[in-house]
């Protein structure tokens, strides 16, 4: 049994696809501006490795533990981004949102705040997900922001859990949103993307 199942859903600035190697030239581009592959806390691919990112997102999908999605721009149709379910435990409806990353030209626009909305919604409404996880590296204190903003708690630490590239150990911070939190979630993203932006 798959699941979840691949699906399309869209909001008002973004639309969520299912991640295709047809988006390998737009992804490229979106991992050069600002070289966001640069950033040693983070694992985003280099321009000339997203081919390769996206066959191996799409081989974990084949085995059951990742969802993943191509990140489009409303306006443009253009792939700024992706990100996936993960960790998927079925018998258990928990999913991570997470592998989620943007290029330089959106951060800190709707378009984060809008993509977390729509994967939630999903989740607890359409899969009846119990839990949903968010992880980073303890470091990464823009994603640590940005999962809090998002109404997730903070659930603990796990310290020298990961191995990065460098040789460097990462803590991993661990959130999450529980079924019980979801209608107040849903409500303050639905008000974060409503009120005016300075």
């Amino acid at each position: 049994m798959c699941w979840p199942d691949p699906f399309c859903t869209q909001g008002n600035f973004v639309s969520l696809v299912p991640l295709s190697l047809d988006h390998a030239d737009d992804l490229a581009a979106a991992a050069a501006d600002g070289d966001v592959h640069k950033l040693w806390y983070t694992s985003v691919p280099a321009p000339k490795a997203v081919p390769a990112e996206i066959e191996r997102r799409l081989g974990l999908q084949k085995e059951g533990s990742m969802l993943p999605f191509a990140i489009l721009g409303k306006s443009s149709g253009k792939a700024v981004g992706m990100t996936t379910y993960m960790n998927i435990d079925a018998l258990n409806r928990r999913v991570e949102i997470g592998s989620t990353w943007y290029r330089k030209a959106v951060q800190r626009s709707p378009f984060n705040t809008e993509c977390k909305l729509l994967l939630l919604r999903h989740a607890f409404e359409e899969l009846d997900c119990i839990a949903v996880e968010f992880r980073t590296h303890f470091l990464n204190r823009q994603s640590r922001t940005a999962i809090e903003r998002l109404g997730a708690k903070l659930d603990g630490i796990l310290r020298s859990h990961q191995q990065m590239e460098d040789g460097s150990l990462r803590d991993t911070v661990v959130y999450s949103i529980i079924a019980s939190e979801w209608l107040a979630v849903k409500a303050n993203l639905a008000w974060q993307l409503e009120k005016p932006r300075s």
